[in-house]
């Protein structure tokens, strides 16, 4: 898909200029049509969305503030690389937020979201797009804990949950993590589903854990073989 095409489908939602100016360079970024590297140039976005240099200058500054794109004094505004040490701390930082959220998010399930849950499992189990498979991972961890109330929370978890599938996105299928992130998806539910707290925790402590080891290896993987 190229920036055209998003910018035509984001379009169709009516959004404000600014708005639509982030989500168009944001969906850009986290469906790798700028590959982490990529330089921004404000002057070719803004003719190539349509806009004035504004909207495009403030969008890449919030998305910098999401730690999607780099501000450099002399070379501008580039797509951010993970390195394994980035990884690891939005890991450690996500462990630390989702447990919290489940927590409180528990007392709270209702059986609808428990159902809505299982429905999207349902329909991941089916899907093999890899960016619908990541965005669907994230519609079944945003139900778990949207219950807890903190909205800004969520917000949050959803932001890192963002900026590390970019990556996960690009070698799923090559590692066979879906159907065991599936299976790990299938144990948190019925743990959340008989209310009890600490095996969900359990698991989604390992459910984390294994998909930053995934990634922690591919981000080496890359790293040594751009050394060499």
């Amino acid at each position: 898909m190229t920036l055209k095409e998003l910018a035509t489908e984001e379009l169709r939602r009516s959004l404000s200029t600014q708005d639509f100016v982030i989500s168009v360079l944001r969906t850009a970024i986290l469906t790798s049509v700028f590959a982490p590297g990529a330089t921004l140039r404000q002057a070719d976005l803004a003719e190539q969305l349509g806009v004035s240099h504004i909207p495009v200058r403030e969008a890449i500054r919030s998305l910098a503030s999401q730690g999607l794109v780099t501000l450099y004094p002399h070379r501008g505004a580039v797509v951010s690389r993970l390195s394994p040490e980035e990884a690891e701390e939005i890991f450690a930082i996500r462990l630390f937020l989702e447990s919290g959220a489940l927590k409180t998010a528990l007392p709270n399930m209702t059986p609808r979201a428990i159902f809505e849950a299982e429905h999207v499992l349902d329909a991941t189990d089916m899907e093999k797009n890899p960016t619908v498979w990541s965005d669907l991972n994230w519609r079944f961890h945003s139900l778990l804990y949207a219950p807890s109330g903190f909205p800004r929370l969520v917000s949050m978890i959803g932001e890192m949950h963002a900026n590390v599938y970019r990556y996960l996105r690009l070698y799923i299928g090559d590692l066979n993590y879906q159907p065991d992130s599936q299976r790990e998806h299938r144990e948190l539910l019925d743990a959340c589903r008989e209310r009890a707290t600490e095996r969900a925790l359990a698991i989604l402590e390992t459910h984390i854990t294994n998909a930053k080891d995934h990634l922690v290896a591919y981000l080496r993987e890359q790293t040594t073989g751009a050394g060499n």
